[in-house]
């Protein structure tokens, strides 16, 4: 049973804030290629199809790693788990800043993706833990506004440092903010007692993320889970600058400043979300409108070939506001679980966020290598388009 809790108290934002930064860190890192795509497959020796495949590794990394910190927040503890990964996203990033090739850069992604696979559970799973669900929507929406912050920093930021100074910096930049954010953490999260020991097994605890995620009663939430954040990181983290530079002929410089407003959509829309979701309710519309104009959207802007940049900024900055209804997915699922299971359960709907990035940015890189650019962003429209539809029709939280 959740506990009264003062939401404008700096007991409970303070922490909340800490651990938001190392989602701030997350996005940072792991949007970082889109702006700096064209150099990365020179210096690495990589075709468009093999920097997919590469980046692609962080996301099944991440997904892979979704069920043990599931299980490991519930069982230690949140303070425990965002140390740990954010100590794991700073050698990440440093091991990305020395590669030498493909290997070393794969080596990389997978240790940012191990690191980065809790860095919005921590503070949606606190937030879970205190808030009851018909409070907890608004706090899914700032965190992941805060969050989003991290793709300003690898827009126009990062096209600047990559222009000056290579990729490798935007590396060791990102090295430098896991340090801050580790002190940070540390600092403002107090110690917990550990919680009594469980019953169950630690196997056991894992067959049950794995159970949620194909349940009934979070089955619809899944499967639009399984396009929302694919289709965030396909744009942002990877098709978005190869799109603006190579078919619109925009200068690096350029790329980041369209990519720079459309990110401030992520970062209004989320909060937005919350504030709509406080006021109005109606989640299950929410996400469907949101996700359907999100598809709308991202294919006019690739039918937008020809035209000038206000038609990518506006088209753009739209999709980023509409598909920004995606933390309601993790609000639905708080409807449906108590807060006891709140880390698992969470866990087992960002399996599904995570494992469709890997699975769909896998999956356009052939389309990319085919069509372009612009075939890859089309493909991405049309799985949110799907998804949305079955989201419709399937059982879950309502």
């Amino acid at each position: 049973m959740t506990r009264p809790v003062n939401e404008a108290s700096a007991a409970f934002v303070l922490p909340l804030a800490a651990l938001a930064m190392g989602h701030v860190l997350s996005n940072a890192v792991r949007t970082l290629p889109a702006i700096s795509a064209d150099v990365l497959m020179r210096d690495l020796g990589v075709t468009a199809e093999g920097l997919a495949a590469l980046t692609g590794a962080f996301h099944f990394a991440f997904a892979a790693a979704q069920i043990p910190v599931g299980v490991a927040l519930d069982r230690f503890g949140v303070r425990a788990v965002a140390l740990t990964l954010v100590a794991l996203v700073a050698v990440g990033a440093a091991l990305a800043a020395i590669a030498g090739g493909p290997l070393g850069y794969l080596v990389a992604q997978i240790t940012l993706g191990i690191g980065c696979s809790g860095m919005m559970l921590c503070p949606i799973t606190l937030a879970a833990k205190v808030l009851t669900p018909g409070r907890f929507g608004l706090w899914t929406g700032l965190i992941q506004a805060l969050g989003n912050c991290g793709m300003l920093l690898s827009a126009s930021p990062l096209a600047y440092v990559v222009e000056g100074f290579g990729w490798r910096m935007g590396y060791w930049a990102n090295v430098g903010l896991g340090v801050f954010v580790l002190g940070l953490v540390a600092t403002v999260l107090r110690r917990t007692p550990p919680e009594p020991a469980p019953v169950r097994s630690i196997l056991a605890d894992a067959r049950e993320v794995l159970r949620m995620t194909v349940s009934p009663r979070l089955r619809n939430v899944v499967v639009l889970g399984f396009c929302s954040f694919a289709v965030v990181i396909g744009m942002r983290g990877l098709w978005g600058g190869p799109w603006l530079m190579d078919v619109k002929g925009f200068s690096r410089i350029e790329a980041g400043n369209i990519l720079l407003f459309a990110t401030l959509s992520l970062v209004i829309g989320p909060a937005l979300s919350g504030v709509l979701d406080r006021r109005f309710g109606h989640r299950r519309l929410l996400l469907v409108l949101g996700h359907g104009l999100a598809a709308v959207f991202l294919g006019l802007e690739v039918l937008g070939a020809g035209q000038p940049a206000a038609w990518d900024v506006v088209m753009l900055f739209c999709f980023g506001l509409a598909i920004s209804m995606q933390p309601l997915i993790f609000a639905l699922t708080r409807e449906a679980i108590s807060a006891e299971h709140v880390g698992r359960a969470m866990a087992a709907v960002n399996l599904s966020f995570f494992l469709g990035a890997a699975v769909l940015q896998a999956a356009s890189g052939p389309v990319g290598a085919w069509g372009g650019p612009g075939a890859a962003l089309a493909f991405l429209a049309g799985c949110v388009a799907v998804c949305t539809l079955l989201f419709m029709r399937l059982p879950g939280p309502r």
